[in-house]
């Protein structure tokens, strides 16, 4: 009966350590399935957020790209002011213009030439700097009203820079000031041409 015993004993034992090392066994399993559940929801979670940030960093340079920046407003602004001051000082084209005119004047002008065709070589020359003054003013004035225009044609919702209102507005009156002094100069009202009596 003692070995009975002991026998009962030995396989009672062991199958509590069986089961103790069955319950080791499934609790070690349990951590590690918990950490590596863990660590798959840790980074689900973090590329999840990854995600949403890229996505979130595209759409914001969609919509910036997509929208209208004003870059061409405002170029246009700078060059109708820019046409303006050239319609009022004269520029190159102007200087140019005038000096062949004076040439080609006197160039079919006789020696013997009375004093009003001479004054008339200066009067053409007088008249080609006002053309092209008025040409340039015209042009100030379109690419203003163009540009203080084009919100309305293109991307209502943005409102237009306070600058290029002011530059627009700048270039349109230079302009329409330029304008006015070509035709008061091409017609002699303003600064015209001496008599020859």
């Amino acid at each position: 009966m003692g070995t009975k015993t002991a026998d009962e004993t030995g396989a009672k034992t062991g199958a509590e350590t069986t089961t103790d090392e069955e319950k080791v066994h499934v609790t070690k399993t349990d951590a590690v399935t918990e950490t590596a559940t863990g660590a798959e929801a840790a980074d689900d979670t973090t590329a999840d957020d990854t995600d949403a940030d890229v996505a979130e960093g595209v759409t914001e340079a969609g919509a910036a790209s997509e929208g209208p920046t004003g870059i061409g407003q405002g170029a246009g602004a700078v060059v109708s002011a820019a046409l303006g001051v050239v319609s009022l000082t004269g520029g190159w084209i102007s200087t140019v213009a005038s000096a062949r005119a004076t040439l080609d004047g006197q160039l079919h002008m006789s020696q013997t030439a009375s004093v009003a065709a001479q004054i008339k070589v200066y009067g053409d020359a007088w008249h080609a700097a006002a053309l092209w003054g008025g040409v340039f003013a015209l042009l100030a004035l379109v690419v203003g009203v163009v540009v203080l225009a084009r919100p309305a044609f293109g991307a209502p919702g943005r409102p237009q820079a306070t600058w290029i209102k002011s530059v627009s507005w700048g270039g349109v009156a230079l302009g329409v000031i330029g304008l006015l002094l070509a035709v008061l100069k091409y017609t002699d009202i303003l600064l015209g041409l001496p008599s020859a009596g």
